[in-house]
């Protein structure tokens, strides 16, 4: 039977390391210590996440309708994503960018339009 890579000890959650290659037609095994790609890194529910990103070429729209999730979310999912590819730590804080302060006036537009209320607003605010 197949088991998922796993990245972290269960038991004191450290980085564990692939230490073991096995052929399985002629049982041939191969020790050292081998690198994973960063793909490894992700949980199943980030692969699901970059999977449907690449599959909607890049639309923040596309896939807050096939996930069902707020531009917000899938900004902040976004930056979990890049944030695991280029190393940088959780200590990081986000910069204002140029797609907040843009969502920003769109909510506050579709607010003055009246196509949501001030409770979605504000709640929409809070995700950014």
């Amino acid at each position: 039977m197949n088991y998922p890579v796993i990245n972290d000890c269960p038991v004191c959650h450290h980085e564990l390391h692939v230490t073991k290659l096995e052929c399985s037609h002629c049982h041939t095994t191969i020790e050292n210590r081998f690198h994973l790609s960063k793909w490894h890194s992700f949980s199943d529910e980030q692969m699901h996440f970059i999977e449907t990103f690449i599959l909607s070429r890049g639309s923040i729209k596309e896939v807050e309708k096939k996930l069902g999730i707020s531009y917000p979310t899938v900004r902040g999912k976004l930056d979990d994503i890049i944030r695991i590819m280029t190393g940088e730590g959780e200590e990081t804080e986000r910069q204002p960018s140029k797609i907040s302060t843009e969502r920003k006036a769109d909510i506050l537009e579709k607010l003055e339009n009246n196509e949501i209320t001030a409770e979605e607003a504000i709640q929409l605010m809070k995700d950014i």
